[in-house]
């Protein structure tokens, strides 16, 4: 079986942007690849944006939203990137052969970097941090968006180097490929960029109906919808295109018909969007209240998932050590 990684950092619940842009897909390719997924706390605090008495149950909601939402342990390996010291100690050994140019020249870097006085060396050095993460596990694949494909492309690199000056000619690593997720980029409920928790822009997987009405009331819509008589264009309406994702063909025609018509205000459209978002994620709140109300469960499912990803990881990190020439870990002798 072909072998896939895939992390998400700890943000705390899933909303539904995390769902369309990647969580959904780990459920389906959980059936068709060795997966391993991580809550990739360490990538989490190389900014500093992270409350520290928060990370905790951040990880601890993270990993309920995604059982919850169909990771199944039995089929996938979930654990905690923290979990597994190897990440660390691969990501320092693999700045062996990473250029400082080639961290400089990566796009995000460049954007999350702009504006500070002073940059952490984990934000330059983040994408070596995800290196290790695939190549720790020798994953042939890697499921990414576009904003994702120059940091894989780096980790081929970072790949192709180390094999070259370590591997004696062989591919102890294998390159990772891309295999392109459906492009799906969420516009916040506020219309004004990426829907992010940070920016108090989303709804919750696991939000109550109530909450998700809430949430969606006062949503960016067709700004030329000045009142309910004005004509809208679903085109251009962030509401309608979750639609797209939420609502039958037969709703979202409707809908589209209403919208231009003025038969419809925007809120009797934000009223059928709220319903079949609460009825699409209904079994995934009661699955999560179930996971909330037994944390231990969670917690051994994250142990058995870290000790089953720390059995292959350290056995590439031990040919790692040794193709690196360091000296193997010394046993005292016994006398008798």
């Amino acid at each position: 079986m072909p072998r896939i990684f895939s992390g998400i950092q700890p943000s705390g619940e899933l909303h539904i942007g995390n769902w369309l842009g990647a969580v959904r897909n780990w459920v389906n390719l959980q059936y068709d690849f060795e997966s391993f997924y991580s809550i990739v706390d360490l990538h989490a605090v190389t900014t500093g944006a992270t409350d520290p008495g928060h990370l905790a149950q951040q990880t601890m909601d993270m990993a309920i939203g995604l059982l919850s939402a169909g990771i199944d342990p039995e089929k996938a390996t979930l654990f905690v990137q923290s979990h597994v010291p190897a990440h660390s100690e691969l990501m320092w050994l693999l700045n062996a052969v990473t250029p400082v140019g080639d961290l400089e020249r990566m796009t995000q870097y460049k954007d999350k970097s702009r504006g500070l006085k002073s940059i952490p060396a984990g934000l330059l050095n983040y994408p070596i941090l995800q290196a290790a993460d695939i190549l720790l596990y020798r994953a042939d694949t890697v499921p990414v968006g576009e904003d994702q494909f120059q940091h894989l492309e780096l980790a081929r690199e970072i790949a192709r180097r180390w094999n070259q000056r370590f591997g004696g000619g062989e591919a102890f690593f294998p390159e990772p490929v891309a295999r392109k997720t459906e492009a799906v980029r969420v516009m916040g409920l506020d219309g004004k960029g990426k829907m992010s928790k940070s920016q108090g822009n989303t709804v919750g997987l696991l939000d109550s109906p109530d909450d998700i009405w809430h949430k969606l009331r006062p949503a960016m819509t067709d700004p030329a919808r000045k009142t309910r008589k004005d004509p809208g264009d679903p085109d251009v309406c962030n509401i309608f295109a979750l639609h797209g994702h939420f609502s039958s063909a037969d709703t979202c025609g409707m809908v589209a018909e209403q919208c231009r018509t003025a038969g419809w205000g925007c809120l009797d459209c934000k009223r059928v969007l709220a319903d079949n978002i609460s009825e699409r994620f209904a079994p995934m709140r009661e699955q999560a209240q179930e996971l909330k109300a037994d944390p231990q469960r969670v917690t051994d499912l994250l142990a058995r998932g870290a000790e089953h990803a720390a059995a292959i990881a350290n056995e590439t990190l031990d040919g790692v050590q040794a193709c690196m020439g360091l000296l193997p870990p010394l046993v005292v002798s016994s006398t008798a």
